[in-house]
């Protein structure tokens, strides 16, 4: 399962990401893939758009989720799928 959060406001990519996890759980999806956006490759200058929000909370939202205990492991994407710009979720199985 493949959620795309890139380009989505922070409040949209959230309510996507417990959506998704609640659809992965009830389907016994174990491996999820979650596209983020590549982090930025400096600080933002100019008080422009901040990059890579969305890749800088993922972390909080998955360590605070309603299915936190039901997260075996994240990891970082191979690079064919997306590298530093996704990550793997891997869910535990049903018991």
């Amino acid at each position: 399962m493949t959620i795309d959060l890139h380009g989505h406001s922070l409040s949209a990519a959230h309510a996507r990401l417990n959506q998704a996890l609640a659809s992965a759980w009830a389907r016994d999806v174990r491996i999820m893939l979650i596209v983020t956006g590549k982090p930025p490759k400096s600080p933002s200058a100019g008080g422009g758009p901040r990059r890579g929000a969305i890749r800088g909370e993922i972390g909080h939202w998955l360590e605070t989720s309603s299915y936190a205990d039901r997260i075996a492991s994240v990891r970082i994407a191979h690079q064919r799928h997306g590298g530093d710009g996704a990550l793997y979720v891997i869910l535990r199985r049903k018991k």
